[in-house]
């Protein structure tokens, strides 16, 4: 089984408006980089995100002045293959959460670019949000970088404000 994880999107995301779409963003900074189900870097990325998912979802209920840009990543399965997506904006709902697929997909087949979705808590793969220009949490596209170009890295992380 593949493990598609859905990169630089969320760096995309970093500049919308709360829509579906990446307004002002450069459509060619959306990247998917495939990992295998047992990358121990994502893994841990992942774990690192579901530890500290709860202090993220009370800060996106009341986001402190200077913030802005709450998102959860999200996985998609269809059949035998996993896709994960940025979801943004979200929001809780009786049941878990709902919001807006904020990537293409490529993998999977059953849903599509600006679909409402609705997801659980155990559906979620990663947080982030921006906080005074600079990225906070989205710790599996930090393990991107390590797969990308140095070049493509650093333009990614001067561009979108990461620290990683």
């Amino acid at each position: 089984m593949k493990l598609a994880i859905r990169t630089m999107m969320s760096l995309m995301l970093a500049l919308a408006t709360g829509s579906a779409g990446a307004q002002g963003a450069d459509p060619g900074d959306d990247k998917t980089i495939i990992f295998t189900p047992g990358d121990t870097d994502m893994a841990a990325a992942i774990a690192q995100a579901l530890a500290s998912l709860d202090e993220f979802l009370a800060l996106s209920e009341a986001p402190p002045s200077g913030t802005d840009r709450f998102k959860l990543k999200v996985k998609v399965r269809d059949g035998n293959v996993t896709e994960h997506f940025w979801v943004i904006p979200f929001r809780r709902t009786e049941t878990g959460f709902a919001g807006i697929l904020a990537n293409q997909p490529e993998e999977v087949r059953n849903v599509v670019l600006g679909q409402n979705i609705e997801f659980t808590r155990d559906e979620i793969s990663d947080w982030g949000y921006t906080s005074d220009g600079h990225q906070v949490g989205s710790f599996t596209v930090c393990v991107m970088f390590k797969k990308m170009s140095k070049e493509g890295a650093d333009y990614m992380r001067d561009k979108y404000g990461f620290d990683c």
